[in-house]
């Protein structure tokens, strides 16, 4: 399973983000990778207006607010499968 999250700098939104996704994979034994828009400047433009972006294996899932049970169903899912 392949987990990122699109952030930007001084989001509020994002460190909301990185703690739900701290706390979940931690419970999985799962690893994410944090994309930052500033490295990546075409997908600032894209989702702009999303940010910041969960992207499970690299389709969209959730924006702005990342739910934690709805990540973990979604980290489960992927572990059963």
């Amino acid at each position: 399973m392949n987990l990122k999250l699109l952030t930007k700098p001084e989001c509020h939104l994002c460190a909301a983000a990185r703690d739900t996704m701290d706390e979940v994979t931690a419970e999985y034994n799962v690893t994410w990778q944090e994309i930052s828009t500033t490295d990546h400047p075409e997908l600032a433009e894209q989702f702009a207006e999303e940010i910041p972006v969960l992207f499970v294996d690299d389709r969209q899932r959730d924006f702005w607010v990342i739910d934690a049970d709805r990540l973990r169903r979604m980290i489960a899912a992927g572990l059963n499968a």
